[in-house]
């Protein structure tokens, strides 16, 4: 018999964990169940409680996401007109260098 390890995924470990706190169901008989160990199962209702305040409040990532992303467009922003500014700078000597030589 081969002891595979089962990657649950987060809806299932939450589905898993209100089984517990909503309908009274035994850990053993879950464990049992599910196949995982007790000490998992406790790991599991662990990290549900300590990061349940996130679940109530903004999504940090996405808001550091967007602040990263806005960021990143002033930064692009600030290069492209520095670009601009430089490429009408060398157009401003090219048309005044073609008129000194009475080319225009």
């Amino acid at each position: 018999m081969s002891n595979e390890r089962k990657h649950h995924t987060p809806e299932e470990k939450v589905a898993i964990l209100r089984r517990h706190l909503v309908d009274r169901v035994p850990v053993s008989s879950l464990c049992d169940e599910y196949h995982v160990h007790p000490t998992v199962f406790y790991r599991w209702l662990k990290q549900f409680f300590e990061n349940g305040a996130a679940a109530f409040g903004p999504a940090p990532r996405a808001d550091k996401q967007v602040e990263a992303r806005e960021q990143r467009i002033a930064f692009l922003e600030g290069k492209l007109k520095k670009k601009d500014e430089v490429l009408a700078e060398l157009m401003e000597e090219h048309v005044a260098l073609k008129k000194s030589l009475g080319e225009i």
